[in-house]
């Protein structure tokens, strides 16, 4: 009789051994998903920004806002809109609205990272069994 609670408990400690080490992998993971992509994003924005500082690409955007103009006069078969902006979007959300899509990167895949880690981890407790 004593040897099987000490079997039991030994499996008992494995169970919660491996529970701590499955928290630590999801919540590393979880993390990873919403340090990388920002990091990532900004990386890659500063040489984006730097290429769109060239005069040739405001050059490149004036003759297409020209180029709609022409078509917006209603004789195609489509309705074209002069873009309002002065500047390309790509350089506008990259220079104004960065740090906006970031937060909202943040926010709503915090969120739903954190919602899948407590489902992921409920489910495997629920497997381990309570404790």
């Amino acid at each position: 009789m004593h040897r099987r609670r000490e079997k039991a408990g030994k499996m008992v400690n494995r169970a919660k051994n491996g529970s701590r080490v499955l928290t630590a992998i999801v919540a590393a993971a979880w993390l990873a998903t919403i340090v990388a992509p920002p990091l990532t994003l900004a990386w890659w924005r500063t040489g984006r920004l730097a290429q769109l500082a060239d005069p040739e690409v405001q050059a490149d955007w004036n003759s297409f806002r020209e180029a709609m103009r022409l078509e917006s006069d209603g004789s195609g078969p489509v309705q074209r809109k002069v873009p309002r902006s002065q500047e390309p979007p790509e350089l506008v959300w990259l220079r104004d609205y960065f740090w906006l899509a970031v937060a909202a990167w943040v926010l709503l895949g915090g969120t739903l990272g954190g919602c899948l880690a407590a489902f992921v981890l409920g489910a495997a407790r629920r497997v381990n069994g309570p404790g």
